[in-house]
């Protein structure tokens, strides 16, 4: 009697230092491997298991501790059996026939209601209660709850923090996309303009100016990036900082483009393009020049022509140096216009038959309405498309830059 009562406290010391070792280990921020590793080897060092598999749940079940087995448990799925167990099943209470019918008993670790992991044992012997089999149960229990409570804790703590930095990032590429649009635009008798930017994402990858050059003259351009997200922003940051630079530099429109080009190609290695639109106005001259790179095409009106498409231009910025063709634009004799520009956002929205929006709605529109003021337009446009897509959501960024010149 009393050499047994000296086994169970010997086997009673050896599982309460266990505990404090997997503790320790839990407390010094140990790899999740590691905790796998010290968990296999205090199960077959402190118990007579000869079969065991844990599984863990992490966007899948997963076998993440095996031994003992004829199959490798570490490439088998999960039997559905298996996922939502409540309380510690002998194996034997399962009719179907499987692999897993290699061990004797499933033991389910939950926590807070949710099944977080399930541990295959094969070696203790229900029937011999005399070598601990009720103890040697409870060990595991507490063993593979302590292991799989900490790893769950630890991706707990990953993804909050990954949260947290995303948000973070997020936060200050919004601010510096913001700080790529103007401030103000100009609001006159003779010059008006209006802007409407609706971002697919927190940060988008559009971007609309208006640069005045002179007391004569001004720019307005709209460009759009190729990818979405914090990497588009910092790029469209890099593109206005240049155009800026360039339109002090050189007042050639062509010159300017063909800068970009390499700018972009530079920046990007031929990675990310950018579809851009700009046009310089002169009040005094009454003409238009342009040049548009891969961009979709702007619409202009006038009373003499009525709706034109500006197409001259180029291919997209960023993809090759130098650009394979380049023709500039130039209209003369516009003094009474409107100019709408806008990113493929808005034309390629898509109703719930698949259907795109297209650019012949807008045509269609700016025949009947071009005379109406700009906010209204933009106001009628939204909500235009907002009728058309339905319950489908937008697909990308859509931005819109109008002027009128009277």
């Amino acid at each position: 009697m009393e050499v047994e009562i000296r086994k169970q406290l010997d086997r009673k010391e050896l599982e309460l230092n266990a505990l404090l070792e997997i503790t320790q280990a839990i407390n010094n921020n140990v790899p999740e491997v590691s905790l796998f590793k010290i968990f296999n080897f205090t199960l077959r060092s402190n118990l007579n298991i000869r079969k065991l598999a844990l599984y863990v749940y992490d966007d899948g079940w997963k076998c993440q501790v095996n031994y003992g087995t004829k199959t490798n448990f570490l490439k088998v799925t999960l039997d559905d059996r298996f996922h939502l167990i409540r309380q510690i099943h002998q194996l034997s209470e399962f009719d179907e026939q499987c692999d897993f019918h290699e061990f004797d008993m499933v033991i389910p670790v939950a926590h807070q209601s949710q099944t977080l992991a399930v541990v295959f044992v094969g070696g203790l012997d229900p029937s011999n209660a005399g070598n601990g089999y009720e103890d040697g149960v409870k060990f595991i229990q507490a063993l593979s709850n302590i292991i799989v409570v900490a790893i769950e804790n630890k991706k707990l703590a990953r993804k909050q923090l990954a949260q947290e930095a995303f948000r973070k990032e997020l936060e200050i590429a919004s601010d510096v996309q913001q700080f790529l649009f103007p401030e103000k635009l100009p609001e006159s008798d003779h010059l008006t303009m209006e802007a409407s930017y609706l971002p697919h994402d927190l940060v988008g990858g559009d971007y609309y100016d208006y640069i005045p050059i002179n007391k004569n003259q001004f720019l307005m351009c709209v460009a759009d990036v190729s990818g979405k997200g914090i990497p588009a922003a910092l790029m469209m940051s890099n593109f206005q900082a240049s155009l800026r630079t360039l339109l002090r530099q050189m007042p050639n429109l062509s010159e300017i483009v063909e800068a970009l080009n390499y700018q972009v190609l530079e920046n990007t290695k031929g990675e990310k393009f950018i579809t851009f639109f700009g046009a310089i106005y002169d009040v005094n001259l009454k003409t238009l020049v342009y040049v548009n790179a891969g961009h979709n095409p702007p619409l202009l009106w006038d009373r003499k022509h009525g709706i034109r498409l500006l197409e001259d231009g180029s291919t997209v910025l960023g993809a090759m140096h130098p650009l394979p063709f380049l023709k500039e634009g130039f209209i003369t004799d516009l003094d009474d216009f409107l100019l709408f520009c806008y990113t493929d956002g808005l034309t390629e929205t898509i109703n719930e038959k698949g259907e795109e929006f297209g650019l012949q709605s807008l045509v269609s529109y700016f025949e009947a309405n071009h005379n109406k003021d700009l906010r209204t337009i933009h106001q009628d446009i939204i909500v235009t498309l907002d009728g058309f897509k339905g319950a489908n959501n937008y697909r990308d960024d859509i931005t819109m830059l109008s002027c009128r010149v009277s």
